[in-house]
């Protein structure tokens, strides 16, 4: 058996949390952990009509202050560029819109993350040129 490192395993868990949570919400799920040589993206979702690439971010309560600025402008480009590849990959995709959001997951105590997290969902967390 192979085991994951424990921040793995959280961001692992943080990803599918935001997924099922997203998907209650309305969206679709298309691909997750999409990697391309410029990056990655956690979660692509369809929101009706948009392509949504999502940015998950788990922290604990003590260090979750300000975790939505941890995706500066250096890896919302990496974001941006790694979504477009996915166009590109998904021709029927080139006239769909598109959107960046983060989703937010504190964790709390000491108990799993399932059992005790608060989500935030920022859509449209950012808009950038990929260039």
């Amino acid at each position: 058996m192979i085991l994951k490192a424990k921040h793995l395993r959280l961001g692992s868990d943080a990803e599918t949390m935001a997924a099922e949570y997203l998907s209650q919400h309305g969206l679709t799920l298309k691909a997750r952990n999409y990697r391309s040589r410029w990056g990655e993206v956690d979660l692509i979702m369809n929101d009706g009509d948009d392509l949504v690439f999502i940015e998950v971010r788990c922290r604990s309560g003590s260090d979750f202050a300000n975790v939505a600025e941890t995706i500066d402008q250096r890896k919302q480009r990496r974001i941006a560029r790694t979504a477009l590849c996915y166009v590109q990959e998904n021709a029927a995709l080139d006239d769909t819109s598109m959107r960046f959001d983060v989703v937010l997951i504190e964790k709390r105590g000491t108990q799993t993350l399932h059992n005790n997290a608060k989500i935030s969902w920022l859509k449209g967390a950012f808009d950038t040129n990929p260039y």
